[in-house]
């Protein structure tokens, strides 16, 4: 058997740095915040192919960081749960918001987008993370879950 204190292990580091300062920082009040927000993030891709951000906040929801979470085609993202809560505990995050655009347009939540808004936000109950919304955005406008109480 061979000697454990010769084996090799990787370190891992845990840094999160942000470069705005706390009083240039945007705070969210509504659902429209976030789209406001959010919107710019996609660019030329809204009706081009689906991406999911997450928006991570403070207590006073404060914006601490947005991340990209993925990028798929025309009609879906693959979303893994972990990514999100690993942006959410490497940025301090207390609540997140959750965001992913329909390039068809359509604004209404797939069965799918409902499941995994449910898998989160339970997911998040154990570790103190609140999931406060989640939009889904079109070049028409936006559906909140929060707005539409399913959250």
């Amino acid at each position: 058997m061979e000697n454990i204190i010769n084996q090799k292990v990787a370190e891992i580091e845990i840094v999160y740095r942000n470069k705005v300062k706390a009083s240039d920082r945007v705070k969210i009040s509504k659902s429209n915040d976030c789209f406001e927000l959010l919107k710019s993030y996609w660019g030329d891709k809204l009706d081009y192919c689906e991406l999911f951000y997450l928006l991570l906040l403070n207590r006073s929801n404060v914006v601490l960081g947005i991340s990209k979470i993925s990028e798929g085609g025309v009609s879906g993202t693959v979303v893994d749960p972990k990514r999100i809560f690993q942006a959410a505990l490497k940025a301090n995050a207390s609540n997140i918001i959750l965001a992913h655009n329909h390039p068809s347009g359509n604004m209404n939540p797939s069965e799918a987008d409902i499941k995994l808004t449910r898998k989160i936000r339970d997911a998040g109950l154990l570790l103190d993370i609140s999931t406060l919304d989640h939009l889904i955005i079109t070049s028409d406008g936006y559906y909140s879950f929060a707005d539409q109480g399913e959250i």
